[in-house]
């Protein structure tokens, strides 16, 4: 459970802002009463922020995570207690396609976040988002935290260093860091439209047949953004506690699914089960199966996820439905 005192005039600053996950938590921020601080890199037409409501940060500081100096002086001016680094390049297929701009943003970006913590005295908790791809593949599953680093290609190998890096401040200077690896999660607003679920929503919604780029056999994790948003919150309250402070925690919903799957039921869903999949199956550099556990962050924090799978995917099917529509 979310406490609403403890976020009441907190100087809060959030990397990714304006992202797909920055949305969501700038909106729980804002209705917490926090002094937020948001680091923005572009600006979008797309109104996306209209039908999530309240995202816009109450200062907004225009500047990369590869601009030491900016993220140094944001956190510095503005007095900041609690940083959530969301921010990255979050897209496979783009990290394949140039890796050194992802190595910039996802690593060298999280060097700056938290040597600029370092240097602030004020920061006393740092939330750094990895992902379940910083484990690489392993031979046994689900994945626990206690499994090693060892990601194979350009977008799991910089959230292993974004891992890595961020376990080394605290465990050398002490920054009172913990680590966050997610699956695949989704929700409204989501415009990364190669994403399987935004993908299928806008394909039934125009009444196209929903694309997979693998072979659909691909298992994941399946999480709903408004229970992460939830997950963030309560590890940063109990960061109070500083015996976890170093520690990393996986966030699963343990809903194990492959891409036909959560197409089928989004079809069901939207009312559109007479559109057939189309399965391209060229999907290169991506691990077959990859799910956690999240025993860890159960027995510590006592969190569990909110939303069934049904809940969660009637809600985001909604929410595309009103973009589209806003869209024209």
């Amino acid at each position: 459970m979310i406490t609403k005192s403890f976020w009441e005039n907190r100087n809060v600053f959030v990397t990714g802002c304006t992202g797909f996950l920055g949305g969501w938590v700038m909106k729980e921020l804002n209705a917490m009463g926090a002094n937020t601080v948001g680091l923005i890199r572009d600006v979008s037409s797309s109104k996306k922020d209209l039908l999530i409501g309240d995202t816009a940060p109450e200062h907004a500081v225009f500047g990369r995570l590869e601009d030491y100096d900016t993220i140094v002086r944001a956190i510095n001016e503005y007095e900041v207690d609690t940083v959530f680094h969301l921010g990255a390049q979050p897209i496979v297929g783009v990290a394949n396609r140039n890796p050194v701009s992802t190595f910039e943003a996802n690593i060298k970006g999280t060097w700056n976040v938290l040597e600029a913590c370092r240097q602030v005295n004020t920061v006393k908790r740092v939330l750094v988002a990895s992902s379940d791809k910083a484990y690489g593949e392993q031979p046994v599953l689900p994945y626990d935290e206690s499994m090693p680093l060892q990601g194979m290609h350009p977008y799991d190998v910089s959230k292993s260093c974004t891992d890595l890096i961020s376990q080394t401040y605290h465990n050398t200077y002490k920054t009172p860091v913990t680590i966050t690896r997610c699956g695949n999660f989704f929700g409204g607003g989501d415009l990364n439209f190669n994403r399987i679920v935004p993908g299928t929503i806008r394909s039934v919604l125009h009444d196209e047949n929903p694309i997979i780029r693998s072979d659909g056999t691909f298992i994941r994790d399946y999480v709903y953004v408004k229970d992460i948003v939830n997950f963030y919150l309560i590890l940063a309250e109990a960061m109070e506690n500083d015996e976890i402070h170093g520690h990393a925690f996986n966030y699963s919903a343990e809903l194990q699914l492959n891409p036909l799957q959560i197409t089928e039921q989004i079809l069901k869903i939207a009312g559109k089960t007479h559109l057939e999949p189309v399965i391209l199956n060229e999907a290169k550099g991506e691990i077959p199966h990859q799910y956690l556990s999240n025993s860890k962050a159960k027995e510590v924090l006592g969190w569990s996820p909110s939303y069934t799978l049904e809940q969660a995917l009637t809600e985001t099917v909604e929410w595309y439905k009103q973009y589209f529509q806003q869209q024209g």
